[in-house]
């Protein structure tokens, strides 16, 4: 495996990646699948994203997003990380979050933010091997397919 930045033209493999997140229904509030299009519109220059790759498929990626529009959490990114289904397990999510968090913070940021599903074990596990600290539970924080859903929130502070 090997990571490296991605570019637009690996939006069509993130998008096939995140697709199955969304079907998994284990990773995000959201069900509306992604076009390579959509995922083409994150990569503005400033939030890093990065892929994994393996024989010269894309098996996972890490990327960031703005937290909040206003100017003083200009340094937070939220952050996701999804690995391909016949990949999950392998350490494919721990190689892109690990390259992500290392790019965040070349890039001036001075967090990294996000929410897991409680049930998420897998990502919770991932989550603590890479230093990040488990903030707190926020309840019923959306539904999905009709159910409401916990999540655990997770931040990782970078030395500045």
């Amino acid at each position: 495996m090997r990571v490296r930045i991605a570019t637009s033209a690996d939006a069509a493999a993130i998008a096939r990646i995140y697709n199955q997140g969304i079907e998994d229904r284990i990773g995000t509030f959201e069900t509306d699948l992604r076009t390579e299009a959509m995922i083409a519109s994150w990569f503005d220059g400033i939030h890093p994203i990065v892929v994994v790759e393996h024989e010269g498929e894309i098996i996972a990626y890490a990327s960031t997003s703005s937290y909040r529009e206003r100017a003083c959490y200009a340094g937070i990114a939220e952050f996701s990380v999804y690995v391909r289904r016949d990949w999950r397990g392998r350490g494919a999510g721990h190689l892109a979050l690990s390259h992500l968090m290392r790019e965040s913070k070349a890039a001036g940021f001075w967090k990294l933010v996000s929410r897991i599903f409680v049930e998420n074990v897998a990502s919770r596990r991932l989550m603590q091997r890479l230093g990040f600290r488990e903030v707190g539970i926020y309840e019923k924080h959306g539904q999905l397919d009709g159910v409401w859903r916990d999540v655990v929130i997770v931040e990782y502070l970078f030395a500045v």
